[in-house]
């Protein structure tokens, strides 16, 4: 779900992290699930704001992370240029999803409420484990909260539009 205020967002899917070979390969840190997913996009942008694109020639998994050629840089000595810049890519570039999913970067900076309207937090940041996802949730007091993030049980509804979430989880457990 883009809203069109937001229509020329960056999103941010990784970082380069090393080289691979002498002909440019470059080691990607993906924040994509699964991690080759960003191989899937081939217009890159190494910077939030950058103007310049980088078109992904090849991209591949490999071992416990990501290999890619971008067009143009053909040796290590072009590829060790591009060490640790963030990759980008435009908002509407990712695939829509499905009634009732959402992308975390839709998620972090909601308010948070409990089913009594009372305000718990904001949002932070949300982490991955075994079971579910987690919500990381700040409050003004600088308390954090880790809210499961499970559908109908614990999350009762998400209203992006008013950048709301409403849970039902007590804060005492």
């Amino acid at each position: 779900m883009a809203d069109s205020a937001n229509t020329d967002k960056r999103i941010l899917l990784g970082h380069i992290n090393g080289l691979f070979g002498v002909k440019g390969w470059l080691k990607i840190f993906s924040y994509t699930s699964p991690r080759n997913e960003i191989t899937s996009y081939k217009q890159w942008y190494l910077g939030e704001h950058e103007h310049v694109v980088m078109h992904l020639e090849a991209g591949q998994a490999h071992k416990n992370g990501v290999i890619a050629k971008l067009v143009g840089i053909d040796d290590r000595d072009q590829a060790i240029n591009l060490m640790q810049r963030e990759i980008w890519v435009e908002q509407q570039a990712l695939p829509e999803l499905a009634q009732g999913e959402y992308y975390w970067h839709q998620l972090i900076g909601c308010q948070v409420l409990d089913v009594d309207d009372q305000v718990i937090g904001q949002v932070h940041d949300l982490m991955e484990t075994g079971a579910n996802d987690v919500l990381i949730v700040h409050t003004l007091h600088k308390r954090e909260y880790l809210i499961p993030y499970i559908r109908e049980q614990v999350i009762k509804s998400i209203d992006l539009d008013h950048r709301q979430i409403r849970v039902e989880w007590d804060l005492n457990d």
